[in-house]
């Protein structure tokens, strides 16, 4: 009996602290969790302590070469460094371990290109990608060829050392483009949206916080949700109905990570710009991370590096089922906090309550009569607001009711 499967590359993981040597300890773990979303194995971990990344080396010539021993011993397939480097880092380091070097960048940019599927998406990772590779061509030399395939050559990453650089940047322009059009039909999209006044909720988060397995539970669909980080990319947007009887369109986001790659937010900024536009903010947080506060902040910082701010929030302390039933979590720049378990439907109710709260919050509550000529604005406010009570009289239909400011205009 034969098999294709193809046996996973081994890599040495590295990272340098330059103080909190435990946070680069719990950064190398995560880097095993991307290397393993990427199909690869990680093998050893090893933190060096300096006052900041050697410039030539990231890690120095000392410790590289110890480096090179450690990959002969466990027969490595390379080395993946914890940080972005410059060309002439991985090139030298690449040197002196003789093997394939990359950093937490390119295994970053190879998930998604693996994980992209539609074609906004893709189009979005290989100008992040192109980007990357345009500011490193020069000084890379012969550790570009060395890369080979595998890990880290996904893509655009495919193409050799004599790709040029006025080349990649008409490729930069072309995606531009592509993704620019794909934004102003996003745009009208979201205006007609906007005019048939339907609330919309973002759900953000930090990547493998359930935010997929959230958005199944709440709208009844099946979005990919798998125990990975990045197992989903592409925005999703789906309907629900609160139990006021409102209709809520809930965008789902691409997760957010520690050290994200610039180029990546610059490329994912029309997607992710979904929650600037949105009425509420859903912040899922994985309650039994231990890093959990640590995920909290580099959600919010990523959110102000989009300019995302002055929206009502929700934090979603997820997966509490794995807790005491008294077991209380708080998120202090939130509007609410509610814990929940997107796996089992635990506290889904009280979730979907808040929303309805806050969203009621931005609505206006009116008391008049529709006449009969307008009835049909009765089933726009059961679909976008909240209906309390009709009546038919002789002048009209008397309604008592809370909508959107944005639709009070077209009643009466």
């Amino acid at each position: 009996m034969t098999t294709n499967q193809t046996e996973a590359e081994k890599y040495i993981l590295v990272a340098v602290a330059t103080g909190d040597e435990e946070a680069a300890w719990d950064s190398l773990d995560e880097l095993a969790e991307l290397l393993d979303t990427a199909g690869g194995v990680s093998l050893v971990h090893l933190v060096q302590n300096l006052p900041h990344p050697d410039r030539a080396t990231y890690i120095g010539k000392g410790k590289a070469a110890e480096l090179r021993e450690m990959a002969e011993i466990h027969e490595a397939d390379g080395i993946i460094c914890d940080d972005e480097l410059t060309a002439s880092q991985i090139r030298n380091l690449s040197e002196l371990t003789g093997t394939k070097v990359i950093d937490r960048t390119t295994l970053i940019l190879d998930i998604f290109a693996a994980h992209a599927r539609t074609r906004e998406g893709k189009l979005q990772v290989e100008i992040a990608q192109q980007k990357y590779r345009y500011v490193r061509l020069r000084g890379m030399g012969a550790a570009l060829s060395r890369l080979g395939a595998g890990i880290g050559t996904r893509g655009p990453g495919e193409t050799k050392l004599e790709t040029d650089r006025r080349v990649i940047q008409k490729r930069i322009k072309l995606l531009s483009d592509d993704i620019e059009e794909m934004k102003r039909a996003r745009n009208t999209a979201r205006k007609k949206r906007s005019a048939n006044s339907v609330p919309t909720v973002a759900i953000v988060g930090y990547t493998n916080a359930g935010k997929s397995t959230l958005l199944n539970s709440i709208t009844g669909s099946d979005v990919i949700s798998e125990d990975k980080l990045f197992a989903t990319l592409d925005p999703t947007t789906r309907s629900a109905l609160l139990g006021d009887g409102q209709q809520v369109l809930f965008t789902d986001t691409v997760g957010f990570i520690n050290k994200l790659p610039h180029n990546l937010v610059d490329a994912f900024r029309s997607t992710l710009e979904e929650a600037g536009y949105a009425d509420l903010i859903l912040h899922v947080v994985d309650a039994s991370d231990p890093q959990a506060e640590l995920h909290l902040k580099v959600v919010y910082e990523t959110l102000e590096d989009l300019d995302i701010g002055g929206k009502p929030v929700i934090t979603v302390w997820n997966k509490a089922d794995l807790f005491e039933p008294d077991a209380v979590f708080r998120d202090f720049g939130a509007d609410a906090s509610v814990s929940i378990s997107a796996k089992t439907g635990q506290g889904l109710d009280v979730l979907l309550g808040e929303i309805a709260r806050i969203l009621n919050e931005n609505r206006v509550y009116i008391d008049t009569v529709i006449p009969y000529k307008n009835a049909a604005v009765i089933a726009e406010i059961r679909r976008t607001g909240q209906l309390i009570s009709e009546e038919y009289t002789e002048d009209g239909i008397a309604v008592k009711a809370r909508v959107p400011r944005a639709l009070t205009n077209r009643i009466g």
